[in-house]
């Protein structure tokens, strides 16, 4: 059968199934009912040796999916570890997260597993559908299982993870072509059982600013570019992984000063790829990143692995400058684990990264304009519904830093400090005093101070 006669098949039987199925209830809108504005954002100009932050320059809302993480089938949150689950404050998890997708079938019951748990934590879902081996039929019906029949109304869905990988896997040619007309014709199987549903790709692997270096398929195309030609009319968010180390399959362990410059590039590769899209498609479509971690092995017990400390205060920096780039959705690797140094729940232990949802969940919801004149110190700024401004302040910096903070129109004299260091778990450090016009920021920190409002 061709695939026109297969989609109008498939078509044909979503118009039957609506009619027999129960009625869904509508879709909860997200805080926006479509993707937030791409940016640009402007990029901070520092003031040398200062912090400087400008609370009535707004740059928007934040996104509430910003704060995602990974969770698939493979793996269970323990029943004792489940009120840290709960209390997490992860707003979004990618399921099933990887490469799980793309080998197994997902069934009913697993779905309804997982919505089982994202129900607990307050969370909002994102559907990864069966590309390699899969068929439109069967991405069609996993669509109207869990929308029309369950009612679950799951607004965000995507196709395959990391087709760019798919060749060496199979050991077969996977290119731009195959993975164009196979994602397409899926994305159209998906949008005849529902329309509302919002489409995230290509989810390609190892994406970066540099266009050299970005996934090619075997005859030299850029796998990014020619989706976007091909799918960007229905693409809602465009999406990327990126794992900075190691290197190599032979590379060395990365460094703490490998990791400290690291978190840097998201200021080039965000913005590269928003040209990218705006070039290729004439849109401004919204960007996910929705695999990241420091590291792409299972490496665990280094310096700088997923579960040491330094990458929570990586992560950190990292999150803050994806939100200052105006990321939609982003994903760290990965919610539970019990293997290797990936999870931020980790058998009846939480790594370090866990803090750092902590440590967000006190930030505000609208960005505000902040520069960090300081070497190996980052500020990002915020404001509360009721007027609070926060400073999430990060010192990447080996030793204690007594840094100069400078809010335009205000001389604040006292703060209430959230810290987590080696000694501090995101933890109430109460109220401190300002006065002196500087932040004390401890070695290796991530602190969030809460200045009210006038």
């Amino acid at each position: 059968m061709s695939m026109a006669c297969k989609l109008l098949s498939i078509v044909l039987l979503t118009v039957i199934l609506l009619g027999c199925a129960p009625a869904a209830t509508p879709a909860p809108p997200g805080p926006t009912e479509t993707p937030l504005p791409p940016g640009p954002t402007p990029y901070p100009t520092p003031v040398v040796g200062t912090l400087f932050v400008d609370p009535a320059d707004d740059l928007g809302t934040i996104s509430p999916y910003v704060y995602g993480s990974n969770y698939g089938p493979w793996v269970a949150v323990p029943a004792g570890m489940l009120d840290a689950a709960f209390n997490s404050h992860v707003t979004v998890l990618r399921w099933p997260g990887g490469n799980w997708g793309d080998a197994n079938n997902i069934q009913g019951y697993q779905l309804d597993t997982f919505m089982g748990l994202l129900k607990k934590m307050g969370a909002t879902p994102t559907i990864s559908v069966r590309l390699l081996g899969g068929t439109p039929e069967a991405a069609a019906a996993l669509v109207q299982y869990a929308n029309i029949r369950k009612g679950y109304n799951i607004r965000y869905w995507s196709i395959g993870n990391e087709p760019n990988l798919f060749a060496p896997a199979i050991k077969q040619p996977y290119d731009t072509d195959r993975l164009n007309r196979e994602w397409r014709a899926m994305a159209v199987a998906m949008k005849a059982v529902d329309p509302s549903i919002q489409l995230l790709g290509p989810e390609l692997s190892q994406f970066t600013g540099d266009a050299a270096s970005n996934p090619k398929d075997s005859a030299g195309r850029d796998f990014m570019t020619e989706f976007l030609k091909a799918n960007g009319d229905l693409t809602d968010v465009v999406t990327i992984h990126r794992y900075p180390f190691p290197k190599g399959t032979n590379a060395s362990l990365a460094s703490i000063d490998e990791l400290r410059a690291n978190s840097a590039e998201w200021d080039q590769t965000m913005p590269y790829l928003r040209g990218l899209i705006h070039e290729t498609t004439g849109r401004e479509i919204p960007i996910g990143v929705t695999e990241v971690s420091s590291y792409w092995s299972s490496t665990i017990g280094a310096d700088t692995s997923p579960d040491s400390f330094f990458n929570a205060i990586w992560y950190a920096d990292v999150l803050g400058r994806l939100i200052r780039q105006r990321a939609f959705i982003v994903n760290v690797w990965v919610f539970a684990n019990r293997d290797g140094g990936h999870g931020l729940i980790f058998g009846s232990t939480l790594r370090p990264t866990y803090y750092v949802f902590q440590m967000y969940d006190h930030f505000g919801s609208e960005q505000v304009y902040a520069a960090s004149g300081v070497q190996n110190v980052s500020v990002y700024a915020a404001k509360r519904e009721d007027g609070t401004l926060t400073l999430m302040v990060i010192n990447l910096s080996d030793t204690q830093q007594d840094v100069p903070l400078q809010v335009q129109g205000a001389v604040p004299s006292k703060a209430r400090a959230w810290l987590f260091d080696a000694a501090h778990n995101a933890e109430d450090m109460g109220a401190i005093d300002l006065s002196s016009g500087k932040l004390t920021l401890p070695a290796q920190s991530i602190s969030l101070f809460e200045l009210p409002g006038e």
